[in-house]
């Protein structure tokens, strides 16, 4: 089975071209900056994973999409590869879309574009969870779990 669900937000507008061919199709393609659970020490907090939409997906991309959005997609993985100019082999991972959805209002987007950077904005205090929700344990090794 080949199935990738993501969301993150759109590093930058998705990037649209069309094929040749009589009737031409829509590529859309743009980037999702999608959050780690866990940080390690010297590494990024987020994985940036090339997204590709074809036809009537690529147009909705394209006129619906923007920087910064938080946005949800399934798919699957496709790994290409090819020589390049020198002859060396050449790799490329991407997910191939399947469907797209809006992860956030608009008026939540709207408020999240003109905020202040993450940096300099203090951290909300954690109360009691509203939502049935409680924190994990971080503490807890794998080789402790019956299973």
């Amino acid at each position: 089975m080949n199935k990738v669900i993501l969301m993150g937000r759109l590093v930058r507008d998705p990037e649209v071209r069309y094929s040749q061919g009589a009737e031409p199709l829509a590529v859309a393609r743009y980037t999702l900056a999608v959050n780690r659970r866990f940080k390690r020490q010297g590494e990024q907090d987020a994985d940036f994973i090339g997204c590709v939409a074809f036809g009537k997906a690529g147009e909705f991309a394209e006129k619906y999409f923007k920087k910064g959005q938080m946005v949800s997609i399934i798919g699957r993985l496709q790994v290409r590869s090819w020589d390049d100019n020198e002859g060396k082999k050449r790799w490329s991972t991407d997910v191939v879309v399947e469907e797209q959805y809006f992860a956030e209002s608009k008026a939540s987007f709207e408020n999240h574009k003109d905020a202040a950077p993450a940096a300099t904005a203090p951290a909300p205090k954690q109360t009691a969870p509203s939502d049935g929700f409680y924190p994990i344990d971080e503490s807890i090794e794998d080789d402790d779990l019956p299973f």
